[in-house]
């Protein structure tokens, strides 16, 4: 599974189907993109907590995962604009990623 991090600390991950895409949000946002688009947003459930979403890639808008993305990078401080994001070193990555 490629993870994606800021800071050390991974914010998402694409697991090895690269069908879903797993992101890390808070609450509200999990209950916020339930609510717009059941069918390509589920809880990511990490033992018996929701931790996040893991989006279904086919119907999810392009535009709404970005913003997810956006969301969560513009949390964790400055980043320069268009940065491209890279895979945990040694875990190749299938495309880059760029917000």
């Amino acid at each position: 599974m490629s993870s994606f991090r800021v800071r050390g600390k991974i914010f998402a991950t694409v697991p090895p189907d690269e069908a879903h895409l797993h992101v890390f949000v808070d609450e509200e946002e999990i209950t916020a993109s339930l609510a717009e688009n059941p069918a390509a947003f589920e809880p990511l459930r990490w033992g018996d907590r929701i931790r996040g979403l893991r989006v279904n890639l086919a119907p999810a808008p392009e535009s709404r995962v970005s913003e997810l993305l956006a969301g969560i990078l513009a949390a964790q401080g400055p980043q320069a604009p268009g940065r491209r994001l890279r895979p945990r070193p040694g875990r190749p990555a299938q495309g880059r990623l760029t917000v």
